[in-house]
């Protein structure tokens, strides 16, 4: 090769070297030059007249934090896949409170993302439940002067059978207002007639069809467990009970036998159990407070729904329903509004 022609790389690499940053100071209108990094790695600047210090130029994690972006998807990922609050902040070095902070502004994004995006769907068969957890204290602890947000608290759960997406949920008490605002919500959502299939708990019988009026085939599935000695010995405590019998009654339209089945939703509770660490039971890693219980189940689905691919699809539920076309990253999850 001549030396002609090696200018013809040589040159173009010249003319695309990156230039060191520079900064002006905005009062005295000198060049700064570099002072050191930020504690988050950015640089620093101060102007040798005034000696005021400035940062380079950034985009804030989700509009008011300091911390990288690097570092916040790394420890939303950890609370994602199961670890708590204080072992995400042995992992990453930050502060629990930083944690903490950083998931109750993640969760706001990602419930407005699912609000906006769940919408007009086309759903066949639409299975429903409810999973417990609590706050603070469990319900036989609660006492009178005590804030309604502790004690008990139910997730209601709503999945589409075909594609595994999850429309809508609701963070309540179970109570019948809470189990009509949560198929209210459902109902607004889907377009078509749907067969929903739910648990025997008796206020959807009346909650039912007066969210969905006629326009839907209703069903109620109700499982019986048999004692597997869990209070004979020490042993057989957390045993699981075995199933004894399962009733099926139509409460309303002409629902497809085949299809009267909560069994995706039962499955989509044990993934809450095992991949959120406040729904754990047996630790101390329950909420503590209702806001941050919100937040946490907010990122899950809208993880799940975005950028987990499903094991059984080979795509995420999103992309089987049509409201997505690649998997998205946490960092494209929290970075919408």
């Amino acid at each position: 090769m001549t030396n002609s022609e090696r200018s013809l790389y040589i040159i173009p690499m010249l003319n695309h070297t990156k230039s060191a940053p520079t900064m002006t100071c905005e009062s005295c209108s000198a060049a700064c030059q570099r002072f050191g990094k930020h504690r988050n790695g950015l640089l620093r600047f101060r102007c040798p007249v005034c000696k005021k210090t400035y940062t380079e130029a950034h985009e804030r994690t989700l509009g008011t934090m300091y911390v990288p972006q690097d570092r916040a998807v790394l420890a939303l990922r950890l609370l994602l896949e199961g670890n708590s609050i204080r072992s995400t902040e042995r992992i990453t070095g930050m502060d629990r409170n930083t944690i903490m902070r950083l998931l109750l502004l993640a969760g706001e994004r990602c419930e407005k993302v699912m609000d906006e995006r769940m919408r007009n769907l086309t759903c066949k068969y639409l299975q429903v439940d409810e999973i417990w957890t609590y706050v603070g204290k469990k319900r036989r602890n609660v006492r009178s002067g005590d804030s309604p947000e502790l004690g008990d608290q139910w997730v209601y759960v709503a999945i589409d059978a075909e594609t595994k997406l999850v429309p809508s949920f609701r963070i309540g008490k179970r109570v019948r207002p809470d189990t009509w605002a949560f198929l209210w919500d459902l109902n607004q959502r889907i377009t078509n007639r749907v067969q929903l299939t739910t648990d025997g708990l008796n206020h959807y019988t009346v909650t039912v069809p007066e969210c969905f009026g006629t326009d839907v085939d209703f069903a109620q599935l109700t499982k019986m467990f048999g004692d597997f000695g869990q209070f004979d010995s020490p042993d057989a405590r957390y045993s699981p009970p075995r199933i004894s019998g399962v009733i099926s009654k139509v409460r309303q339209g002409d629902p497809d036998p085949k299809h009267i089945s909560t069994s995706f939703v039962e499955r989509q509770n044990l993934t809450m159990r095992m991949q959120m660490r406040r729904f754990t039971r047996l630790t101390n890693a329950f909420s503590k407070k209702l806001s941050h219980l919100k937040a946490a189940v907010a990122l899950h689905f809208a993880y799940y729904n975005f950028c987990r691919m499903h094991s059984s699809l080979r795509v995420t539920p999103a992309m089987e329903a049509g409201l997505a076309d690649y998997v998205w990253t946490i960092a494209e999850l929290i970075s919408l509004s």
